[in-house]
């Protein structure tokens, strides 16, 4: 057994304790407790700081690693995401895979052991497969009207079914339907009935932006001139459906326990009670949400309906990096300033960047420290005295000093 000591363990089953210590053994976790009271090791590491369950990244796509200039390049959304179409076609599947493995890199320096990654080209999967991690990874369908699926049905159905047959790693294959402005409803209703058939996870961008409200309901705006020129014929271009983007995804069925969305903006009060009817986490990634111009997510509104909420980085090319931590001060600000009054906050934060991050991909064995769990612990230089989750909260951005995967520690 290996033992990790810090002065302040959160193991988020129980209350932070105090001179803590984690016992691996085999690479799930066989001890939480003081440091007094831990079993014989045959090795012990003693960190300085805080240590915390590895974090989880709700919502990400790894395969934009690469495209970081895009985060700079200070285009509006609806500009931003057309910048897509120009540049994957010209990226070849060893930059994929390139650019996968340094949102791998980049992620375990920042503490984050677990991911929800949407995967764009199927190049991509190789990497997240051949790690450590733990999570899924979620193929993506977009732009895809009723005509293009007749013809790519199969192939993309075959990279779902030939990659879970060959998965011997912690990261599952779900489907990720982009959003309802890119997708045909009968395309979107297929994929939902084959992510059940299969039992997989689903993974659905929601009410990110004004935009796709405007679509959604009434059939116009932007994105109804973007899939015009694209020649992409989509129901809900004909009039819009009345109604909003999340009830129409409960419609198509990508609403569920075994979905989470991601963004989740523009939601309001009767869209909350239906994703929490439903059972459906929402990923927060307030950092992108703020690059493209999309609004603020209604924080205070979640935690006071009592949401799940998980946290996502989104990609680099919509954020400065892929630390979770660094969203931590951006929501409690947002959080404050929707009127949230402040009593548990900094806790409830810390519990969805692991806890509510593990429920949106259907897992109880990450994001906590507790017996049987799988070893991904993060340890951060932030004052041990006084609030730990205060301390994470304010501080553990860029400040995580190891990552333990699986028990074994990473590279820094």
């Amino acid at each position: 057994m290996h033992v990790y000591t810090a002065p302040v363990v959160v193991p988020l089953a129980g209350d932070p304790i105090r001179e803590g210590a984690v016992g691996v053994d085999g690479g799930r976790i066989a001890y939480v407790g003081p440091a007094d009271g831990a079993p014989e090791a045959d090795e012990t590491t003693a960190f300085t700081g805080v240590m915390t369950p590895g974090l989880v990244n709700a919502h990400t796509h790894l395969c934009y690693t690469s495209f970081a200039d895009m985060y700079g390049n200070e285009k509006e959304f609806f500009e931003w995401i057309q910048e897509f179409a120009r540049r994957n076609p010209q990226t070849a599947d060893e930059a994929w895979k390139s650019s996968v493995q340094e949102g791998i890199d980049e992620s375990l320096r920042h503490g984050v052991t677990a991911v929800a990654d949407v995967v764009t080209p199927a190049a991509g999967f190789a990497p997240l497969l051949a790690s450590d991690l733990a999570g899924v990874a979620y193929w993506e369908a977009c732009f895809i009207d009723d005509a293009a699926w007749e013809v790519r049905r199969n192939g993309w159905r075959e990279v779902v079914t030939d990659t879970r047959a060959v998965n011997n790693s912690d990261v599952a294959v779900g489907i990720s339907p982009h959003t309802l402005y890119t997708l045909g409803t009968n395309v979107g209703k297929g994929l939902a009935e084959l992510a059940r058939t299969l039992d997989i996870r689903l993974h659905p961008h929601l009410a990110e932006t004004m935009h796709e409200d405007m679509f959604v309901r009434r059939g116009s705006g932007p994105f109804a001139f973007m899939n015009r020129r694209a020649g992409l014929a989509l129901e809900l271009a004909d009039g819009g459906a009345g109604h909003s983007p999340a009830a129409q995804m409960d419609k198509v069925g990508w609403l569920g326990a075994d979905s989470h969305v991601a963004h989740g903006v523009h939601l309001d009060k009767t869209d909350r009670e239906l994703l929490r009817a439903k059972g459906t986490a929402v990923a927060l990634c307030a950092r992108s949400n703020a690059r493209l111009e999309a609004g603020e997510p209604p924080v205070a509104a979640l935690r006071a309906e009592g949401n799940t909420v998980a946290i996502g980085t989104d990609s680099r090319a919509s954020a400065p990096d892929l630390d979770v931590a660094a969203e931590w001060p951006v929501l409690r600000k947002i959080a404050l300033g929707q009127g949230d009054g402040g009593e548990g906050l900094n806790e409830w934060l810390v519990r969805a960047a692991t806890q509510g991050g593990a429920k949106a991909l259907g897992r109880d064995d990450v994001g906590v420290l507790k017996e049987g769990a799988r070893a991904d612990l993060a340890v951060f230089d932030v004052p041990t005295e006084g609030d730990p989750y205060a301390a994470l909260v304010t501080g553990a951005a860029g400040n995580c000093t190891a990552t333990i995967l699986r028990g074994r520690p990473t590279k820094r």
